[in-house]
């Protein structure tokens, strides 16, 4: 669809959005008092963001905007940093995000008939039954498995043979790393991963590993799970599904708008939920945008990949570092597995990062790559690191959820 005639689409759906808010969730009527309806996409920055804490102020059902009979489905967070944030859908909600699931699916290049084996956890969490409605609008067999038990996934994917795939991209690399142990090939053709920010060098050592073709899909439960956006299988960006989500990218520090290619936090306002429209939410991840139209034809804005969160960030003796910096800077480093974990202590008066990393080569010479290491990561970050070089299968690994990279120690 040609710019002009999705920015007509997108401000009659915001209009529609800001309304619902105003008429039907408290909070919003109140914040939004004294600011007038939107003429034009430019008016979104007179709207305040919201934020997560606004989400757990309001548990467990402040900003829903329709009565309890009205929802098809809830769906919430882990709740491991306080309250759950709880969503609701209607049934027409749900339609709609198997609808964008379907979509990124297909654009990732499975087609109807082919099985998806679906490693994302079902429940509470987004990403089994996203991508499961998803994938069945498409006319794609799901086999729902969920996530842990790497043994029986292991065995499922060698019996039933499904062409793809969808899980965390750690879960890929400990389910390749298993295979490889099996000394059999798979059935593999694509892998849809998500819900964790992962780097070009880690998507190398899972395509390398499994032999499918890896695709980035992004979402997350406050703006409706997975499905806002998703590479294609050229994978020149993240394509969002830009009628349904209006993507901003800001300042972390200041809010205001960044022009397209710049990094900051992306902002995102639902245009057709009813259920749980957000405006102006705070995802606290970092990425950019470009909007222009993508070599295969889609003319949707395009997401790079997440470079991080604004929250996860560590400060280390002034310095800012993301998990995804040392990832980034360890995988362009030979003999070395794409495991690690960050461990920052404090040593007086002085935070300390030690880098917990394996060998691919028990009889390597761990002194020499732990060299190498700490140089590589003393030009991409600035600072000195300490470096652990341990055995294969010593570094924390996904079992089917999300991965953290990060043991801060500072406070124990």
């Amino acid at each position: 669809m040609p710019r002009d005639q999705l920015e007509t689409i997108q401000l009659q759906r915001l209009q529609t959005t800001v309304k619902r808010l105003r008429d039907k969730a408290p909070l919003m009527t109140e914040r939004l008092d004294g600011i007038p309806d939107p003429s034009s996409l430019d008016d979104l920055r007179t709207f305040p963001f919201l934020r997560k804490s606004d989400l757990r102020d309001n548990y467990p059902f402040g900003l829903f905007t329709v009565e309890r009979h009205e929802l098809a489905r809830i769906h919430a967070s882990s709740g491991t940093s306080g309250k759950p944030t709880v969503v609701g859908y209607t049934r027409e909600d749900l339609d709609i995000w198997h609808e964008c699931v379907a979509r990124c699916l297909r654009g990732a290049g499975i087609e109807p008939g082919w099985w998806l084996h679906n490693a994302y956890g079902y429940g509470l969490f987004t990403g089994g039954l996203g991508l499961h409605g998803g994938a069945e609008a498409a006319g794609i067999g799901v086999v729902p498995v969920s996530g842990g038990n790497t043994d029986r996934q292991l065995t499922l994917i060698e019996d039933f043979e499904p062409e793809a795939i969808c899980c965390t991209p750690s879960y890929a690399l400990t389910l390749a790393e298993h295979l490889a142990n099996r000394g059999d090939g798979n059935s593999l053709k694509v892998g849809v991963l998500g819900a964790e920010p992962w780097t070009e060098e880690m998507r190398q050592s899972i395509e390398a590993a499994l032999d499918v073709i890896a695709v980035n899909i992004y979402g997350l439960s406050e703006v409706i799970g997975p499905g806002v956006s998703c590479e294609t299988a050229d994978r020149q960006g993240l394509v969002i599904m830009e009628d349904h989500f209006l993507p901003e990218i800001v300042d972390p520090e200041t809010g205001e708008p960044l022009p397209d290619g710049e990094v900051g936090v992306l902002v995102i306002t639902s245009l057709t939920k009813q259920a749980f429209p957000i405006l102006r939410y705070w995802t606290g991840d970092l990425c950019s945008i470009t909007r222009e139209p993508s070599p295969c034809g889609r003319t949707h804005a395009r997401m790079s990949a997440i470079v991080g969160r604004a929250d996860d960030m560590l400060v280390i003796r002034g310095v800012n570092v993301y998990p995804s910096q040392v990832e980034h800077t360890l995988l362009s480093i030979d003999g070395v597995s794409p495991h690690f974990q960050l461990v920052v202590r404090r040593e007086g008066t002085l935070d300390t990062l030690t880098i917990r990393c394996e060998r691919t080569d028990a009889s390597s010479d761990a002194d020499a790559i732990a060299k190498n290491i700490a140089g590589a990561m003393n030009s991409s970050l600035g600072i000195g690191v300490s470096v652990s070089i341990e055995e294969p299968g010593s570094v924390p690994r996904s079992e089917g959820g999300k991965l953290s990279r990060t043991k801060d120690e500072r406070n124990l």
